[in-house]
């Protein structure tokens, strides 16, 4: 993989802590069009159950962005779900979706 860019390598960072922080099965970043960052983790309760990166773009959201730049997901997982990829889909056609493995290795680039 290239070298990350800085904002990038930002939000995988961001995403590495917030798994860590909660010992969750993933993190994830998201960077608005306005530069602000938000992290998240999986969401597994009785009552719902969200990814990661759908609890990061609910955050961009319910704090008022109106499109993403880039998105990051810190997990052992070979992929990134569907329902995470449509998430940021949803405010943004291109933005990149970085898929990094648990040292914050990317992997992949959607």
């Amino acid at each position: 993989m290239p070298e990350l860019d800085p904002e990038d390598e930002k939000i995988v960072i961001l995403a590495r802590s917030a798994r860590a922080r909660n010992s969750a099965a993933e993190g994830a970043a998201v960077r608005d069009t306005d530069g602000r960052t938000y992290a998240a983790t999986t969401v597994d309760l009785p009552s719902f159950k969200i990814t990661a990166l759908q609890a990061a773009v609910a955050a961009a959201v319910s704090s008022g962005a109106e499109g993403l730049e880039a998105a990051a997901v810190v997990t052992a997982e070979p992929f990134v779900a569907e329902a995470s990829v449509q998430a940021v889909r949803d405010l943004a056609k291109a933005a990149a979706i970085l898929r990094a493995d648990p040292s914050g290795t990317v992997q992949e680039v959607l």
